[in-house]
């Protein structure tokens, strides 16, 4: 018997608050302005905010360009050093998945500079970054010149 008690009231208070809903909805709808000329339509905003998700206007770099059909698409788009890999236009000559061509990975330490795979850990002319070249006579340890 409880249990029908708690499902009547569930089930009352839903159908209120519908009910004031749609009834607010309604008299939003039928609201104007002084300016409005008649015959014009009003916008009306979503109760709640939207997610910056959905509002954002910048195209995702990774997006597929549509290149398998063009191949000197990618080139002529974006410069020198940029192909068309799997159907998207890729960077060769810093992509760390597609070092030097399409598909060619480095290794999980390593970066994608001018073309090539290099451990930027050790390598005396990337030092921690690409074209971060040391001294002469100074060794690249960890990423840094003259670790000790």
């Amino acid at each position: 018997m409880e249990v029908k008690k708690v499902m009547l009231v569930i089930a009352i208070t839903m159908a209120l608050s519908i009910t004031i809903t749609l009834k607010t909805f309604e008299k939003s709808k039928e609201t104007t302005t002084p300016g409005d000329v008649e015959g014009s339509t009003t916008t009306l905003l979503p109760s709640r905010s939207l997610s910056r998700f959905l509002a954002e206007e910048v195209k995702n770099p990774r997006a597929a360009s549509h290149c398998h059909k063009n191949k000197k698409m990618c080139e002529k788009m974006h410069g020198k050093g940029w192909e068309c890999c799997n159907n998207k236009c890729v960077d060769v000559m810093h992509d760390k998945h597609n070092c030097g061509g399409c598909k060619k990975k480095c290794k999980y330490t390593g970066e994608c500079c001018r073309g090539q795979c290099v451990d930027v850990a050790y390598d005396k002319r990337h030092c921690g970054q690409c074209n971060n070249r040391c001294k002469p006579g100074k060794f690249c340890v960890y990423g840094m010149c003259e670790y000790a």
